[in-house]
């Protein structure tokens, strides 16, 4: 009737909700279009009741049936929902849904190593028998085996809901359950493909204390890092905040092009043209290589600083992705240059530079 209230987004949200939990199809699509209809038009206060609404079917569904509920509040999350409604539970989900699937492979080495992801309810319902019996030999019930199945084939639904909160710094810092979901991703990585995207956010460091020497120059430099997704994107960073005028305490050389600077940081083109050129030879207080392939997380502690020993550079070396994750902003502040003496102390305490490898 035409008196009634309009239906919102966090209506058809309740809907899509108490539809998949009712396995409802013809409920579930209709809410899906009106969400599809109405999430670019929700300011922040709709969106995040919205996430509100599917926080009970996301909380009861089973890990098989809820990839859509998931990725629905991933949507919401990214348009503009408070990602703390639903973080909680979207951990514990996938956690649980990572510790389960990873015991999969075990159960199909029993049964010949051989299951395919099933193309309809007819090969589900097949696959589930066959875990079943596998299961039962294993001494893990039928419930069990099918909640094992379930988690192994479908937890990657459910992961983009956390890839995109956990790019936001707030969202990292306040991480329930970091420490067993970073073990639960790393466990799965090798069978699932979004799950070393999620480890790789799990060890993101924030306002983590660097410090940084330049072994050509002798200078040394105090920062904070926060956002930085891989070394190759550290670098970057580095020599953007550190290149510059000599009688200033900086390092003299080339900056970092603009475009490569945007492709680490916020910029849309994340891959710009040619690559991004290293200006250094990274290494680490140890004088072990610091790769770029690895993460900040990975480069040792010395008396509560990650040191990084800059060096000119045995050959060149391009990179072609600026950042590896595109809505995580970066944050790389120098807070201090060192005195002379000091920065001298330090590049006494550090080991020496390996020796250069071929390109």
């Amino acid at each position: 009737m035409w008196w009634k209230r309009k239906r919102g987004l966090p209506d058809f949200c309740g809907d899509l909700g108490q539809g998949v939990l009712d396995r409802d199809e013809r409920a579930s699509e209709a809410a899906f279009r009106g969400i599809v209809g109405s999430i670019e038009k929700a300011g922040p206060d709709q969106l995040t009741e919205g996430a509100r609404r599917l926080r009970p079917a996301l909380e009861q569904v089973s890990i098989g049936n809820g990839g859509q509920l998931a990725q629905v509040a991933a949507g919401l999350v990214e348009a503009g929902a408070d990602p703390f409604v639903l973080l909680d539970v979207l951990v514990e989900r996938v956690t649980d849904g990572l510790e389960h699937g990873v015991r999969f492979p075990a159960l199909a080495e029993k049964d010949g190593g051989e299951f395919e992801a099933p193309a309809s309810q007819a090969e589900a319902d097949a696959l589930i028998d066959r875990v079943a019996r596998v299961a039962a030999q294993a001494g893990i019930d039928r419930a069990e085996g099918i909640r094992i199945t379930e988690a192994y084939f479908t937890v990657e639904e459910w992961i983009p809901g956390l890839l995109l909160p956990a790019q936001q710094k707030p969202v990292r810092q306040a991480f329930p359950q970091r420490e067993r979901l970073a073990a639960a991703a790393d466990a799965m990585s090798e069978h699932t493909d979004a799950a070393p995207w999620l480890y790789g956010l799990l060890r993101v460091l924030d306002d983590e204390p660097f410090l940084v020497l330049h072994r050509p120059s002798g200078r040394g430099y105090r920062l904070t890092v926060s956002g930085v997704g891989d070394n190759f994107q550290l670098h970057t960073l580095l020599a953007a905040t550190l290149v510059g005028d000599p009688a200033r305490g900086l390092v003299d050389g080339v900056r970092p092009e603009p475009a490569w600077i945007a492709a680490a940081t916020d910029g849309p083109e994340m891959m710009p043209p040619g690559g991004v050129r290293g200006q250094f030879e990274l290494f680490d207080a140890h004088g072990d290589r610091v790769w770029g392939e690895g993460r900040p997380a990975d480069i040792p502690v010395l008396d509560g600083h990650r040191v990084v020993v800059l060096d000119k550079p045995s050959y060149e070396r391009v990179w072609n992705t600026g950042r590896v994750y595109p809505l995580m902003h970066p944050e790389v502040t120098l807070d201090r240059v060192l005195p002379d003496a000091e920065a001298a102390a330090w590049l006494e305490r550090v080991s020496g530079r390996e020796t250069p490898e071929a390109p």
